[in-house]
């Protein structure tokens, strides 16, 4: 007997905001532009394509390219793609351990090489 398998799509798991929430926390917490962008998407899907799309003023196959594991979305359709979710972007700290050697100092600022 030949084993059946299903495409996984976390799309179906995310059935509400506290959900969504978390994931795309961890895709932003990751670093990597590929995993956040990819996050996007499968938040954008679980919500609906179609419904992110229209209400951030963007072609529907646009946002799919946009927001493919390979996407390289533009800063603005981050910002509306969230902004249509409830969501915004903001900025930590990121502490001195965990910024792989750049800088020395606990104030992040002030660290950075003049």
């Amino acid at each position: 007997m030949a084993l059946e398998t299903q495409i996984f799509d976390a799309a179906e798991l995310l059935t509400d905001d506290e959900s969504r929430l978390e994931y795309l926390r961890q895709s932003f917490a990751s670093g990597d532009p590929a995993e956040i962008a990819e996050g996007l998407g499968t938040v954008a899907r679980a919500i609906g394509m179609s419904r992110i799309a229209a209400e951030a003023g963007l072609a529907r196959p646009a946002l799919y390219r946009a927001l493919a594991e390979d996407g390289n979305p533009a800063l603005a359709t981050v910002a509306r793609v969230l902004a249509t979710m409830g969501l915004r972007l903001s900025v930590e700290a990121i502490a001195a351990a965990e910024r792989g050697g750049v800088g020395n100092s606990d104030d992040p600022i002030s660290s950075l090489p003049a």
